[in-house]
């Protein structure tokens, strides 16, 4: 809906209010005459119509009305001259606009066109809510005070803007693959919107290896979806799910994308999909090809400096050289500010000392990470974990 009337307003903020005005219109209508077949079309039109009477008001009617032309009976507008298949897919190349500071561009976008949660882009990002709240809010208004236009770039344009564009889009399955916040762990139509976009891009850009990487990295990655709970909702480890249930025709697309992502080396995308890889083709948990994982995350460090990446390799470097050595690498990260309030840092100590037989020092770190996690399926796997040890004699 924001992505189709901001085409008509080119102006983000007006956009957003025609659309919250449309669901306030719905509310009245809907409840006085039922709610209609298309909702979505409904809500779609009803957002539009209050953009036209926006732009009269402001007396701007004559100089958009050539934006205004659109087929009749359709839902969305077709792809324009642009080459850009999608609105949304047009309005996140816009968001993404050099004049703002990377992460503001990645924040705004996921804000506004993908419709994440502020605390939610806020745990994407290690940050406080108030801040990314106030990031976003600088960003749109940086946009009205430096007249930065709604307009989609030129194909000469989109090179510059690519790396913003799939972070959006990382960081939108990110949120769906282990929702922040909730009792369930996943977010399907999150998933599904972030393979949606990853797949239209490639379809934009289909020479750009990164493209490649990040498609195939969330096909590896979704393909065992169904696989991460048990029937009751519970979580489930990935040495505990049933390989035989994976998606291996997504497994599949993934690993051929992997090929052609990491020709001539590979990007930090590229190199995460190649470790998802790695473990979906494992025939089991045990028979993964560790050192082989091991050296991608040393390539993936050296590329993408990110303590997230630097904790994850610590889990790869447990199963090589042991979990003494993963402790000592852990050790370094607990003093990263950007991983404070990051509940997978005391989950991974926690798991690392359960496995040495440090059980006090686990129960510790379970309760350390039980602070820190909002996802109630995560909450739930860490109590049974606390509760499964023996105390110490």
């Amino acid at each position: 809906m924001l992505a189709a009337t901001v085409r008509v307003t080119r102006d983000l903020d007006v956009a957003e209010e025609c659309v919250q005005d449309a669901y306030v219109t719905a509310l009245g209508a809907w409840s006085r005459d039922g709610v209609p077949r298309n909702t979505g079309a409904w809500l779609t039109t009803a957002a539009r119509n209050r953009a036209l009477d926006v732009l009269r008001r402001d007396k701007l009617f004559r100089t958009k009305m050539p934006l205004l032309v659109e087929r009749e009976g359709t839902d969305a507008e077709p792809a324009g001259g642009d080459g850009i298949p999608d609105d949304r897919l047009r309005l996140v190349f816009t968001c993404c606009h050099p004049a703002l500071a990377r992460s503001a561009q990645v924040a705004l976008t996921l804000r506004l066109v993908c419709g994440v949660a502020t605390p939610d882009i806020a745990n994407a990002f290690l940050v406080s809510e108030a801040t990314m709240a106030a990031r976003i809010t600088r960003a749109k208004k940086k946009i009205t005070a430096a007249g930065i236009p709604y307009r989609v770039p030129s194909p000469a344009e989109l090179p510059e803007r690519l790396d913003a564009v799939l972070t959006v889009i990382h960081l939108l399955y990110t949120t769906a693959h282990t929702a922040p916040t909730g009792e369930s762990l996943t977010r399907a139509d999150l998933a599904t919107r972030a393979l949606d976009l990853a797949r239209m891009l490639l379809a934009l850009m289909p020479d750009e290896r990164e493209v490649k990487g990040l498609l195939a990295l969330l096909l590896v990655t979704d393909a065992r979806r169904a696989t991460r709970v048990d029937a009751e909702g519970r979580l489930l480890r990935l040495e505990d799910q049933d390989r035989s249930l994976w998606d291996r025709a997504a497994i599949e697309e993934g690993h051929h994308l992997v090929v052609a992502a990491l020709r001539g080396g590979g990007g930090r995308f590229g190199l995460q999909a190649a470790i998802a890889a790695l473990h979906a083709t494992a025939p089991s948990y045990a028979e993964t090809d560790w050192p082989q994982v091991l050296t991608l995350y040393d390539a993936l460090l050296a590329t993408w400096p990110s303590p997230v990446v630097a904790l994850n390799r610590a889990i790869a470097v447990s199963m090589v050289r042991g979990p003494e050595a993963a402790l000592a690498d852990l050790a370094a990260l607990e003093g990263d500010e950007r991983l404070a309030g990051y509940r997978y840092l005391p989950a991974t100590k926690a798991d690392l000392m359960r496995r040495l037989g440090r059980q006090e020092e686990a129960a510790v770190a379970y309760k350390a990470a039980l602070e820190l996690a909002d996802n109630e399926a995560e909450r739930e796997f860490l109590e049974t974990r606390l509760a499964e040890l023996r105390p110490a004699r």
